[in-house]
């Protein structure tokens, strides 16, 4: 393992082939939640990808059965509370959305089990996301009470079209792998048991193309991303403005005690 790769804790590194870095997103016992630390190596890891002679292709899993599921509410909670940790946060979830189209680099997700929050960035954002058929993908964030943030207004109406993003955001209902690769979201779909030889065997395939037009195709598909970037700056700036609001506290709260939660109505908006 090169020297630069050395000093991460939630991401774990290994080369499946040669010129293919494997990322595996790793946090026992939380199935893979991004907490603080993890939230903050997923966006630097991009652009060492990046600027790594050594990586043609990179791959980004799970650890276990799960891929990831979501931010971590310890962090959540911060951020309600402290506007440094909130200004922290929001810079990292957009320069991680971003720093993941801008990698030269061709990534490809293997998606198992759990998918929500940051590490689904990645995944969904991946140049070829495989999941497997009883991958569970969900966007959390009305659930929690805060806007569809994060990576969701740039790519799902891209991926599967406008109505099935506004059906699966807005209600936060799940989607399979299976249903997944019906509706475009994924790239393909494997059985549960072969999702990483898919994903590597993708990866090899790409490794052994082109770097040069494997790279600027990349570059040029990725400008339908660019140009929605206004659209993902503001439904950024409006989930950051709901971790101040009272329907976070809430949700935050229903999530901790596993219960059904109870947003206040009536609100003027």
């Amino acid at each position: 393992m090169t020297q630069r790769y050395s000093d991460y804790e939630r991401l774990k590194f290994d080369w499946p082939q040669e010129r293919v870095l494997r990322i595996t997103m790793e946090n026992p016992g939380r199935l893979n939640a991004a907490d603080e630390v993890m939230h903050g190596e997923l966006v630097r890891v991009w652009r060492e990808i990046d600027a790594d002679p050594d990586v043609d292709v990179a791959i980004i899993r799970g650890a276990g059965e799960a891929f990831s599921a979501g931010g971590d509410l310890d962090l959540v909670e911060q951020m309600t509370q402290d506007f440094e940790v909130l200004t922290r946060v929001w810079k990292e979830a957009r320069d991680l959305v971003y720093n993941v189209i801008n990698c030269s680099k061709p990534i490809v997700s293997a998606i198992r089990g759990p998918a929500v929050g940051a590490g689904l960035v990645a995944g969904l954002l991946a140049d070829v996301s495989v999941a497997g058929k009883t991958a569970r993908i969900i966007d959390g964030h009305t659930r929690l009470g805060v806007a569809a943030g994060d990576h969701a207004a740039i790519v799902w109406p891209l991926l599967c079209g406008m109505a099935k993003a506004k059906y699966h955001l807005l209600l936060c209902e799940a989607v399979s792998g299976e249903e997944a690769e019906r509706i475009g979201l994924v790239s393909l779909c494997a059985e549960d048991a072969e999702v990483d030889d898919k994903a590597l065997e993708v990866a090899a395939k790409l490794a052994a193309g082109s770097p040069t037009a494997i790279r600027w195709t990349k570059y040029a598909l990725n400008n339908w991303l660019r140009m929605a970037g206004p659209s993902f700056d503001t439904s950024l700036a409006l989930e950051f403005m709901g971790f101040n609001g009272a329907d976070v506290r809430e949700g935050l709260a229903s999530l901790r005690e596993k219960r059904r939660p109870n947003f206040k109505k009536g609100s003027p908006l």
